[in-house]
């Protein structure tokens, strides 16, 4: 992960299964009237000097607009189909061991009862010049649409739903396997 600040926007590069790039305005906008969604969704943040010193410590991002279908973790948990996630992000350094990154992610969905809140961590490169290697990778789809439903494909390469009661895809087209 590379972060690039600049006065009015900050952007955060993540070379990693697929290219990620993401731009946070901290340029003191509101809202647009509208915005069509995307997988990286729209962010605004806003820089915060929490001890007064002079030097900004904390990035707080607010993402919106996220584009659906999508699941929130690899394990294929949905969010709610009507794409309205809110992500509120706290991003500062570890005050314990400033060579981390700290990420604290909150998701805001009608999936969920409350609020989901996770705490990632980022270890620093400490070299003054970083190698940055590129990783050429075919990857896969791991989300599958068929008809109007989403299933995710599992290690094993076969179809999982994902939703409780979710029902089977519709085999009419697919020629069955003799026993």
């Amino acid at each position: 992960m590379e972060i690039v600040v600049l006065p009015d926007i900050t952007y955060v590069r993540i070379d990693h299964v697929h290219d990620s790039h993401r731009r946070i305005y901290t340029d003191g906008r509101d809202w647009p009237k509208e915005v069509e969604p995307t997988f990286m969704g729209y962010s605004i943040g806003r820089w915060i000097d929490e001890n007064h010193d002079g030097r900004f410590n904390l990035l707080e991002v607010e993402t919106r607009h996220l584009k659906g279908p999508r699941s929130l973790d690899p394990a294929g948990m949905p969010v709610h189909a009507d794409n309205q996630s809110v992500i509120k992000e706290r991003i500062f350094f570890d005050k314990a061991d400033p060579k981390i990154l700290r990420d604290e992610i909150t998701l805001i969905d009608n999936a969920f009862t409350r609020p989901w809140t996770v705490l990632k961590g980022y270890r620093r490169n400490p070299a003054q010049h970083p190698l940055w290697l590129e990783y050429p990778c075919s990857g896969e789809q791991e989300l599958i649409k068929i008809g109007k439903e989403t299933y995710y494909k599992a290690a094993d390469g076969n179809l999982m739903p994902t939703r409780r009661d979710q029902p089977p895809p519709d085999l009419r087209y697919f020629k069955q396997a003799r026993q």
